[in-house]
C-alpha cells in the first residue's frame, strides 16, 4: 500500500494507552510512514490524572507493537503549557525536528469533547478524522478503577494489561492509589 502521509501526528496523554488508542495508531500505520506520538503531559511530576512519565508510557505504547511497527513509531514529549498559542508552537516546534524537510505531516485524531478544540490548532497539517473508536473509551473511568485496583482487561490490549500490573507493585502506585481513595466522591456518602 502506498502510504499518504509521511507522517502522522497523534496528540494525546495515553494515561493509560487503551484500546481506542491503538486502533487509532493502527490506522495511522496504514496511512503513513511514521506515526508521531506528541505526549501530552510530558513534565517529570506525577499526579492522579497523569500517573506514568513519558518514558513509562512510551515504554507501553511500543509493548503492543511489532519491532517493524515499533520501528515507525516517534515520540515528541510535549509539556504542559497553559496557553493556547504557546503549546501550538512547541507541538510545532517538536514535531518539526523529527520530520524531515518536505515531509508530508498530518493529524490523526477524534472530535470527541470540547476537550479535542485542539485539533483545529494545525490547519497547515491535513486531518485524519476518525470516527468514535472501540466504544468511545475515556480513560478517566479507567484511570479510576486502576486506582480501585481493577484493571479493566477488555479495555487494554496485552502490553498495557503487563505494564499496569507490574506499575501496581510500586510504592509510587501505591501513593496515587491512597491519593485517589481520599479523594475520590464515592468514598464520601
Amino acid at each position: 500500500m502506498t502510504s499518504t502521509f509521511d507522517y502522522l501526528v497523534f496528540i494525546g496523554r495515553f494515561q493509560p494507552f487503551h484500546l481506542a488508542h491503538m486502533r487509532t495508531i493502527q490506522i495511522a500505520l496504514e496511512h503513513s510512514q511514521h506515526v508521531i506520538l506528541a505526549l501530552g503531559s510530558a513534565q517529570n511530576e506525577r499526579n492522579i490524572k497523569n500517573p506514568f512519565l513519558a518514558v513509562e508510557r512510551e515504554q507501553m505504547i511500543l509493548s503492543n507493537f511489532s519491532e517493524e511497527d515499533q520501528a515507525r513509531i516517534k515520540f515528541v514529549h510535549v509539556i504542559d503549557v497553559y496557553n493556547d498559542e504557546k503549546w501550538q508552537k512547541l507541538v510545532k516546534s517538536l514535531v518539526n525536528d523529527v520530520v524531515e524537510p518536505h515531509a508530508k505531516v498530518g493529524l490523526i485524531g477524534h472530535f470527541k469533547d470540547d476537550s479535542s478544540y485542539y485539533l483545529k490548532f494545525f490547519p497547515e497539517w491535513e486531518m485524519v478524522e476518525l470516527e468514535s473508536l472501540e466504544g468511545a473509551l475515556s480513560a478517566t473511568p479507567m484511570r479510576e478503577a486502576y486506582y480501585r485496583g481493577e484493571i479493566q482487561t477488555d479495555k487494554f490490549p496485552q502490553g498495557t494489561i503487563k505494564f499496569l500490573q507490574k506499575f501496581q507493585e510500586n510504592e509510587i502506585y501505591q501513593q496515587l492509589s491512597h491519593k485517589f481513595s481520599i479523594n475520590d466522591p464515592s468514598n464520601l456518602s
